[in-house]
């Protein structure tokens, strides 16, 4: 196995440890998770601190997130793709802020990555969300790129509401058709 793909292997076995345990995840956890001894760790990475960051880095990549948004066929009715995006979307964003509380919580306060790679991170999730909207280009109100980023800041606010939580579908149905109701 070379050192990259070494690497990634133990930054995937520590992601779940660190949603339980933040920053208070031990080496020999993270050895038996991974099945290779603690030396190891310490081959593949300069310190535990050097890990953590490789697992937050790994947490904010979108990479998955966006495949699976790509995979949403364009055929279906709108409400349909922007219900199943705001699913991955949702799911995305819980585990990031799984990771990323469980490690502000066990007293850690460096994380998040640089904010360069947020920003990238969020161009990215909007641009890919856009494209559900383009079959429709021609009967929108605005370009699928505002679309994409409107209907993004409010899943976003819609995760870090302490309120009641909006059912998916509600949220879309809000979101294409207005707050008020026909007369």
């Amino acid at each position: 196995m070379s050192p990259e793909e070494r690497r990634k292997m133990i930054v995937q076995a520590v992601l779940p440890l660190i949603v339980e345990h933040g920053a208070a995840v031990t080496t020999a956890q993270i050895a038996r998770a991974a099945g290779i001894g603690e030396g190891t760790i310490f081959r593949a990475f300069k310190d535990k601190d050097e890990l953590v960051e490789a697992c937050v880095h790994e947490a904010l990549r979108p990479d998955g997130m966006l495949e699976l948004l790509a995979d949403i066929p364009l055929d279906q009715p709108l409400a349909k793709r922007l219900t199943e995006a705001a699913d991955v979307l949702s799911a995305h964003l819980e585990r990031i802020g799984a990771i990323l509380g469980a490690l502000h919580a066990s007293g850690r306060r460096r994380s998040g990555g640089p904010k360069g790679d947020r920003q990238e991170s969020f161009t990215r999730m909007r641009e890919a969300v856009a494209e559900l909207f383009e079959p429709e280009r021609d009967r929108l109100r605005l370009s699928p790129e505002q679309l994409g980023g409107l209907f993004m800041s409010l899943l976003l606010s819609r995760t870090r509401s302490d309120q009641h939580v909006v059912a998916v579908e509600e949220l879309v149905d809000v979101f294409l058709h207005g707050a008020v109701t026909a007369k």
